[in-house]
């Protein structure tokens, strides 16, 4: 046999082999097929089509495993055809036919077209089972009506995935069908898949003879005849009916419409899905479709249309001609019934709709409709095939559209769960992350908590003019020793609880607490005039929170507090569980002060005490101390500085004798209305 590659492998693009992760890719057919379960879809016709047209590597490599294990004696070389499955599977780009074509080519290249065949024949063999059968099957009762809706449905297919590929069928006569590709591979592939699918569907063995089309290298005519006798090219799977004499009408030349003439088997082809009736509404005609499901049982039951037929629509039809012939502009539905005594009609309860026409030139009465049918599913379980539904009618196009709607909805049903999940779990990530902000606004000032949580770089920074406040317990290691570390853990958690409060209250900066040392800082990152104020505030609830808490045994809690104002430096220090952390002079110096006051009294530096005085309105009750009480460390340039004790705070809008908290409350109002706060 000759070459069947007159253009050379070498003449046709390869597609890159590309190496993916395995399960990169999300296979929506699997999926569909997943929903669908057993009914048969779109999906299913396309997939059964794409089995000849462009088979997947893994079916290929099952083919020629096959193929290998039968002909190994014939052809030695052909184990070189196979691959290992695993391949395909990172390698999703692959070109397997295109190597399957050039091993053969080099191994020998006048028996590559045969092997060809009978790899396209194991093709179906292995890989045409289960729902791919199916979906064959209800192309048509027999070759001819299957080479027809071929190439009807492959059209719709191409027209609906967009496929601008010239890949096609057309079934150009009886026994005749012309295949276009830019692969000759496919082609000879393509020889061999049909016969074995006319084995498989309708236990007919053919010859097929390969041509190409003139002036045409990319089409390829196939003409079918029966093993027994090439000469034939019948309608193979089902007998041969002969044209009898009185069926043949002669041409007539006229140009008068009423000279037109139309023999019955030419209507009833044309019409499938029609039946005449006469004014006994006996059947005296039927379409092809209705004769294929009723002629077996007319002679035993009679032609009586409601033997065979339920007018469901019109609703309170009487089975009358005069009353049939009134409602000839309403549409019908018509369900069909099992024959008296068939237990397996296959078309029970399908339906068909369509109109009633009066023919008033017989007396009769024609009725003209298509199967009521929502998807292929519902064709196939009636008993029928997608070729008893003629090209012109519109359901056929309904069927085929619907089935792509149809898979249409369920992809955007799947993509809204996805959506939902995937909102769901963003959701979930921003809740989360809502939890870790807030956790680093607990530990750092807001501008770093944001910039540590978009990961960006902070500098040191110097802030000047930042109030600290320093306090410890007065006898602490006293009380620490004469209680359990439980006891001395509830003690500080109830009094830091308040303090927390307090920051929150007056929006100063807590810099830590080491032990029963509990120092804040005003002035960082949200400066203002009024940041001594609302530090030497905090100090005196402080101090009055301490009279509501009491050791274990039973004696008030003491604190010592000082306040000091100066220029610090600030930065971020460390990267497992970093802090915030002030350095300087300064800090130093706030620390002295807290370590020169006394029991329940506020040590207030010069600086402090000048930011406090700087602006009126403000009524602080500063008490002088002995300028000895000024830390050696404190700049003390004129010598004439001293540090104080605050004693207390009032408000000159309110009466001296109402509780602290109601003038510190007065004082917030002040400065937050004036927007210094």
């Amino acid at each position: 046999m000759a070459c069947p590659f007159f253009r050379r492998a070498d003449s046709l693009a390869r597609q890159p082999s590309v190496t993916v992760e395995p399960g990169a890719h999300w296979n929506l057919e699997d999926e569909e097929l997943s929903l669908a379960g057993d009914a048969l879809t779109l999906t299913h016709l396309q997939m059964a089509i794409q089995l000849l047209t462009a088979p997947s590597n893994e079916d290929l490599n099952t083919a020629v495993t096959s193929l290998v294990a039968k002909y190994r004696q014939s052809w030695p070389n052909i184990h070189k055809l196979k691959m290992d499955p695993k391949f395909f599977k990172n390698c999703a780009n692959y070109d397997y036919l295109a190597d399957i074509q050039e091993l053969l080519l080099k191994m020998d290249e006048a028996s590559a077209s045969e092997i060809l065949v009978l790899l396209g024949e194991e093709l179906i063999t292995c890989c045409c089972t289960g729902i791919i059968e199916r979906a064959f099957r209800c192309l048509g009762t027999d070759l001819q009506e299957f080479l027809g809706s071929l190439d009807g449905v492959y059209d719709v297919l191409k027209l609906q995935e967009a496929d601008v590929t010239d890949t096609g069928f057309v079934c150009a006569g009886d026994g005749e069908l012309i295949f276009t590709s830019e692969r000759p591979v496919i082609a000879w592939l393509l020889l061999g898949s049909l016969k074995a699918l006319t084995r498989m569907l309708y236990k007919v063995d053919v010859n097929i003879k390969i041509e190409p089309v003139e002036n045409d290298a990319r089409r390829y005519r196939y003409l079918f005849s029966l093993v027994k006798d090439s000469s034939q090219t019948l309608q193979m799977g089902r007998p041969d009916v002969a044209t009898k004499p009185h069926d043949i009408v002669q041409r007539s030349n006229s140009a008068n419409a009423s000279d037109l003439q139309m023999n019955s088997a030419s209507f009833c082809k044309m019409f499938p899905w029609h039946f005449i009736m006469n004014e006994e509404l006996e059947l005296v005609q039927l379409g092809r479709g209705f004769s294929k499901l009723y002629k077996p049982y007319l002679a035993d039951f009679g032609c009586q249309a409601n033997t065979y037929f339920d007018f469901k629509r019109p609703k309170g039809l009487t089975m009358k001609f005069r009353d049939i012939v009134r409602r000839t502009y309403t549409p019908f539905l018509i369900g069909l019934n099992s024959p008296p005594g068939v237990s397996d009609f296959p078309a029970i309860g399908l339906e068909i709709k369509g109109q009633m026409v009066h023919c008033p030139e017989s007396n009769s009465l024609l009725f003209i409709g298509s199967p009521f049918l929502d998807g292929l599913d519902g064709l196939t379980c009636n008993g029928l095939f997608i070729s008893d539904i003629p090209l012109h009618d519109a359901t056929r196009e309904v069927i085929l559209v619907g089935e792509q709607a149809r898979a249409q909805d369920g992809l955007r049903r799947r993509m809204d769960k996805l959506k939902s999940s995937i909102e769901e779990a963003n959701s979930a990530v921003t809740k989360e992350r809502k939890k870790n902000v807030s956790l680093l606004h607990l530990i750092f000032p807001a501008e770093i908590a944001e910039k540590l949580w978009l990961g960006s770089s902070i500098d040191a920074k110097t802030y000047p003019d930042v109030t600290i406040l320093f306090s410890d317990i007065v006898g602490f290691t006293s009380i620490c020793s004469r209680a359990t570390p439980f006891m001395v853990i509830s003690m500080l958690e109830g009094l830091y609880k308040d303090f927390d409060e307090f920051c929150d209250f007056f929006d100063v900066y807590k810099v830590e607490t080491i032990g029963d040392a509990y120092c804040v800082a005003s002035g960082l990152h949200r400066a203002s005039i009024y940041d001594a104020h609302k530090v030497a505030w905090m100090a005196l609830k402080m101090l009055s929170a301490c009279s509501k808490h009491i050791t274990h045994d039973g004696e008030q809690i003491k604190m010592r507090i000082g306040l000091h104002t100066g220029t610090v430096l600030a930065g971020v220090v460390g990267r497992k569980m970093p802090r915030y952390c002030l350095f300087g002079h300064n800090v130093t110096i706030a620390n002295k002060f807290e370590s020169g006051s006394e029991a329940l009294k506020i040590n207030v530096s010069p600086t402090t005490k000048n930011w406090l005085t700087k602006h009126e309105g403000f009524a602080f009750d500063l008490q002088p101390r002995d300028p000895s009480f000024l830390p050696k460390e404190f700049p003390n340039s004129n010598g004439n500085g001293t540090c104080y004790f605050l004693e207390g705070y009032r408000n000159p809008a309110l009466d001296s004798s109402l509780p602290l908290d109601e003038h510190i409350n007065a004082a917030m109002k002040t400065i937050s209305e004036g927007g210094d706060a």
